[in-house]
C-alpha cells in the first residue's frame, strides 16, 4: 500500500467565524460537484485521501495554510454543504469532532439503506480505521476526529486527526478503500504529521508476524507474555520511509514554502495583457485579474495532477488566509469566485459544459505558460501589492470585523 507522504499540523486556539465558514461550505461545494461531475465519486475519494491535495485544498478555501484547523473546519463545512445533496452527488459525510464522531456508525447504517450498501461492513471498516490509528499505530496521538466519507457504489474514504498536546503537534491520518488490501496491514493512503522518530506500528506488513504473536500472547502467562512484548514491538517498529512536508509553526509565508515558477504562471494568466483574448473564450469576460488569479487556483484544485499539490501554501495566493498570511481573506474575490464557480457547475448540471470546460482550460492555459515562458515573481513586491490591495477587495481576517 502506498503512503503518500506526512506534513507537519502545529495546533493553534481560536475558531472560524461565520463569515468564513460560510463561504468556505459553498466555495467547498462547488468544487466537489466540479470534480464528481468531471471525474466521478471515486476520484473525489481519492483526492480526499491524499494528504497534500486536502492541504491545499484547505488553504484555497481560506484557511490557515499550514494549521492543524484545517481538517476540523473543513470536514465540517464540507458536510454542511454536501450531506443535503447526497442524493445528487452519490457522497455523503459522517462522523466529526469529539461527540460527532460517536454518531459514526449510526450515520454510516442510516445512509447505507438509502444508498442500497452493506452498512455492516461499513461501520467496520469506520471502527477498525479508528482503533488502528489510535491502538495499532502508537506514535502518542490520540484520535479525537473521525470523518468516515462514504459513496452510493460502497467505496469510502476516511480522515481522522490524533492531537499530541505535549508537542503542540496534530496529525492526520488518511484511507481509502479502493487502495486497500487490508484493514489491518498498512491500510493508509497517506498519514500527516510530524516525524518524531520510530513509532510503534502494528499496521505496518513487517508486523505481521506481531499481530499473530499477539493473539498467541493473550493465551499465555504472564511470565513469557513480558518476555514476549519486547520482540512483539521491535518487529513493529516503523522505518519512516514517506515523504514529508513539514508545516512549520510560524504563519509567515516564504518564499521556501511556495514553488515561484508556477505561481508566475498564475500571476502572468491572470495579469499580462497578450491573455486578454483567451479571456475571452473563457467564456469570462469582464472577469478582473484578481479574480481570475483566484480562479486559476481554484481550476487547479479541480483538475491539477497530483503533483501539483507538493507547495499547498501557494493555493493561499487564491482568496488569502484567515490569520492574515499570506494576506487577508478578499471575501469579493471570494464572492466572485463562488458565483463564477456555481454558474459554471449548475450549467454542466442541465447538459451545457461550456462554462465549466472553460474552468479546464484555464488550468491548462496555466501550465503552458508555466512550461514555455517561465516567468518569474518578485515574491516581496507581491506579498506589498496583495496587502496594499486588501481593503479594496474586502479583505478581513480573525479578530477582525468578525
Amino acid at each position: 500500500m502506498k503512503k503518500t507522504g506526512s506534513a507537519d499540523l502545529p495546533l493553534h486556539s481560536g475558531h472560524v467565524p461565520y463569515w468564513l465558514y460560510s463561504r468556505m461550505s459553498k466555495l467547498g461545494r462547488e468544487i466537489v460537484r466540479a470534480i464528481i461531475y468531471r471525474f466521478g465519486r471515486d476520484e473525489f475519494l481519492k483526492r480526499m485521501s491524499d494528504p497534500f491535495w486536502f492541504q491545499a485544498f484547505g488553504s484555497v478555501l481560506g484557511m490557515d495554510w499550514h494549521s492543524s484547523g484545517i481538517t476540523t473546519s473543513v470536514m465540517g463545512a464540507l458536510k454542511k454543504a454536501l450531506n443535503p445533496l447526497s442524493g445528487e452527488l452519490g457522497i455523503y459525510i459522517c462522523g466529526g469532532k469529539g461527540k460527532y464522531s460517536r454518531e459514526t456508525p449510526n450515520e454510516i447504517l442510516k445512509i447505507s439503506e438509502s444508498f442500497g450498501v452493506d452498512g455492516r461492513s461499513l461501520v467496520l471498516a469506520s471502527r477498525l480505521s479508528a482503533k488502528v490509528d489510535n491502538s495499532c499505530v502508537q506514535d502518542g496521538f490520540n484520535i479525537y476526529l473521525h470523518s468516515f466519507i462514504v459513496s452510493r457504489d460502497g467505496n469510502w474514504a476516511v480522515i481522522q486527526q490524533g492531537m499530541n498536546e505535549g508537542k503542540r503537534m496534530a496529525r492526520r491520518y488518511h484511507w481509502y478503500s479502493g487502495s486497500i488490501k487490508s484493514l489491518v496491514l498498512e491500510p493508509h493512503s497517506g498519514i500527516a504529521g510530524r516525524n518524531v522518530g520510530e513509532i510503534v506500528n502494528l499496521s505496518d506488513r513487517r508486523a505481521e508476524e506481531a499481530q499473530e504473536k499477539i493473539v498467541e500472547f493473550t493465551r499465555e502467562s504472564v511470565d513469557k507474555q513480558l518476555r514476549e512484548l519486547e520482540k512483539i514491538v521491535r518487529s513493529a517498529v516503523a522505518k519512516g520511509e514517506n515523504p514529508s512536508l513539514k508545516m512549520p509553526s510560524r504563519h509567515s509565508i516564504g518564499i521556501k514554502d511556495i514553488n515561484l515558477k508556477r505561481l508566475g504562471a498564475i500571476l502572468a494568466v491572470a495579469y499580462e495583457r497578450q491573455f486578454d483574448f483567451f479571456k475571452d473564450f473563457l467564456l469570462l469576460k469582464g472577469v478582473g485579474p484578481r479574480t481570475l488569479q483566484a480562479l486559476s487556483l481554484v481550476s487547479e484544485i479541480i483538475y491539477g495532477k497530483p503533483t501539483r499539490f507538493r507547495d499547498p501554501a501557494r493555493f493561499a495566493f487564491a482568496h488569502g488566509g484567515k490569520d492574515g498570511h499570506p494576506f487577508p481573506v478578499k471575501t469579493k474575490t471570494y464572492d466572485e469566485s463562488i458565483k463564477i464557480l456555481k454558474e459554471a457547475v449548475e450549467s454542466a448540471r442541465i447538459g451545457r459544459s461550456e462554462r465549466l470546460k472553460s474552468m479546464e482550460k484555464l488550468d491548462y492555459l496555466t501550465r503552458r505558460v508555466e512550461r514555455y515562458l517561465n516567468p518569474r515573481v518578485n515574491f516581496d513586491r507581491l506579498i506589498e501589492k496583495e496587502r496594499k490591495e486588501s481593503d479594496y477587495f474586502g479583505g478581513r481576517m480573525v479578530g477582525n470585523n468578525e
